[in-house]
């Protein structure tokens, strides 16, 4: 068996070759000569396509994003599209974000697929994520590109791929197409561009889905309800600022307050330690600027503009930020009233969410007679949904992690949409002389309050992900058979395809694809999830609970109840 070091040695001799620029082999030097452990993190192993697509940080290495793994990548994806249409004019959509380099590796991409004889709409400059999946379909192409790595810290970047239908690459696609690079030697990369195949699109794009948008994500809302809601926004220094404010204008909204200093798309995001929506310190700014203005609703968008966070006013007139499932469920809610005030719902329709989101998604598809599919982590599995159920109506659905999708017409998580949706339930609640926060707590009174919290346990480099499978493996073979003193009743491994009854030891297959998730369920209610992350050197644990609530006096005490129960289960399972 070969050992790890001369596997090592193998892949950095391979980068000491002709088929690499004098550049990088320089810099290999160097980390051979200054920095082994740099060396040893750089090509340890390849980079792997995640829930995200392929995330990593900049640099020389297979383990690394750079002018190589893409390349390879694109020319691997470049010989599954003629194998995959052989007699068709193949097309690719690629869009990119704020980050260094994106847009030097965006004409990267375009150059390999055109020296493929593979026509490129490439986006001028930077643009959200969710438009490059609108784009795609737009324009009929067959697949497409995001360069991005959503809410990474500055030192990453990644690469989505979008297939026809406008959806990430789900199996069997994605399988396929990482043997095809797999099979590949990085000599075999064609840099050399077509020009004349390469097609520059901007502003005819944006015309077209802003309206898209806006058909999909208002609702009725009265000019006086639009002028009188207070709206703070802040793009983060990502890509959003190109697409939110003209959205949220066109459709009436002008009382908007942008958080100027994060306005400018900056891939060192200067202004915030991580700029991730999921974060409170992320809109820090945009709290204290809706502090000043006196503003009713805060959105914020993560780099890509597909995540999106809410914070609205409390029962105390505090500002304070959903969590993702609280924003999920609320959208969703209104949606599901819109179309059954509409006469739309005949009961061919259907929500989508994930397996680590709240299970109070499925209270809401039973309250309206419509079906909550239920999927992995990810928007790609609900854009699959969309696809295998095309007899069914999608109305709209999203994840835990600040997600979500309104209508079809975009396959991945959209935050242009979303937060004009937002919008529009914050402006017709304050009509109605109630809020955001108070239609939420009328939710919970109605299908019983579900409270979710999620803790994230970062393990970064080589040392890290061993300890993250370590974890995976004791809590799989060693279960739980009780959670703060609650028994468990069910274990839901989906790496197995087993769901197992711990009481009768009766089990069950899975029918959704293999994913490395563990899920416990308590005796008094209690969901834990266990999932190493996709695309970050983490494990998270998904944590929900519930109990039923009365009224809205009862709100706070109930509310503290969940809170103290779910910080007993973190202790009693050792995550602080």
């Amino acid at each position: 068996m070969i050992d790890m070091e001369t596997k090592l040695l193998e892949r950095v001799n391979a980068w000491l070759t002709p088929a690499f620029d004098e550049d990088t082999q320089s810099h290999i030097k160097n980390l051979i000569a200054s920095n082994p452990q740099e060396l040893q993190e750089s090509f340890y192993k390849d980079l792997e396509f995640g829930t995200g697509g392929m995330r990593g940080i900049m640099g020389v290495g297979t383990n690394r994003i750079n002018k190589y793994t893409l390349g390879k990548n694109t020319q691997g994806l470049s010989n599954y599209l003629h194998q995959q249409f052989p007699n068709e004019k193949i097309k690719a959509a690629i869009a990119f974000d704020c980050r260094h380099n994106s847009k030097s590796f965006a004409k990267l991409v375009a150059d390999v697929f055109s020296a493929n004889n593979i026509e490129v709409y490439l986006f001028e400059d930077l643009r959200p994520t969710p438009e490059l999946s609108f784009a795609l379909k737009h324009l009929n192409c067959h697949c497409g590109i995001v360069l991005t790595a959503s809410h990474n810290p500055p030192e990453y970047n990644g690469y989505k791929v979008y297939w026809q239908d406008g959806g990430q690459l789900v199996p069997p696609q994605d399988e396929e197409i990482i043997q095809e690079i797999d099979r590949l030697e990085y000599s075999e990369i064609k840099f050399e561009a077509k020009e004349n195949l390469i097609n520059y699109i901007g502003a005819a794009i944006d015309e077209v889905f802003i309206n898209a948008a806006i058909k999909n994500g208002s609702f009725n809302t009265s000019k006086e309800a639009k002028d009188n809601l207070n709206i703070v926004f802040t793009s983060l220094h990502g890509t959003s600022i190109t697409l939110i404010p003209e959205t949220l204008k066109r459709a009436g909204y002008n009382n908007v307050h942008i958080v100027k200093e994060q306005e400018v798309p900056n891939g060192d995001f200067p202004t915030v330690e991580s700029p991730n929506p999921e974060e409170p310190a992320a809109l820090k700014m945009a709290l204290e600027l809706a502090q000043k203005v006196d503003g009713d609703i805060v959105i914020g968008t993560d780099p890509d503009s597909d995540r999106i966070g809410v914070a609205v006013r409390d029962l105390n007139n505090e500002l304070i930020l959903l969590n993702g499932n609280q924003a999920m469920l609320m959208m969703t809610n209104f949606l599901l009233q819109q179309w059954q005030d509409q006469g739309k719902i005949k009961g061919k329709e259907f929500i989508a969410s994930t397996i680590v989101s709240t299970p109070m998604m499925n209270d809401l598809a039973a309250a309206f007679n419509v079906e909550c599919k239920i999927g992995l982590t990810g928007f790609k599995w609900i854009a699959k949904m969309i696809k295998d159920f095309s007899d069914l109506d999608f109305i709209g659905g999203g994840e835990e992690s600040f997600g979500f999708m309104v209508g079809d017409f975009v396959r991945d998580k959209d935050a242009v949409t979303a937060t004009l949706l937002a919008c529009e339930i914050a402006a017709q609640a304050k009509a109605e002389g109630s809020s955001f926060y108070e239609a939420l707590i009328q939710l919970y009174i109605k299908h019983g309050f579900y409270k979710e919290r999620l803790i994230s346990v970062t393990k970064k480099g080589i040392e890290g992900a061993n300890e993250i499978k370590q974890m995976m493996i004791n809590f799989r073979e060693n279960p739980l058979t009780a959670i703060n003193g609650s028994k468990v009743v069910m274990l839901e491994d989906y790496q197995t395809s087993v769901a197992k009854n711990m009481i009768s030891g009766e089990e069950e297959i899975i029918e959704i694809p293999k994913s490395n998730v563990l899920i416990y369920y308590t005796e008094d209610g209690s969901k834990i999830a266990l999932r190493p992350s996709g695309t970050e050197p983490k494990i998270k644990f998904y944590i929900s609970v519930n109990t039923s609530l009365n009224s809205v006096s009862a709100f706070t005490k109930t509310d503290a109840i969940l809170e103290e129960k779910i910080d007993a289960i973190i202790k009693d399972m050792k995550l602080n």
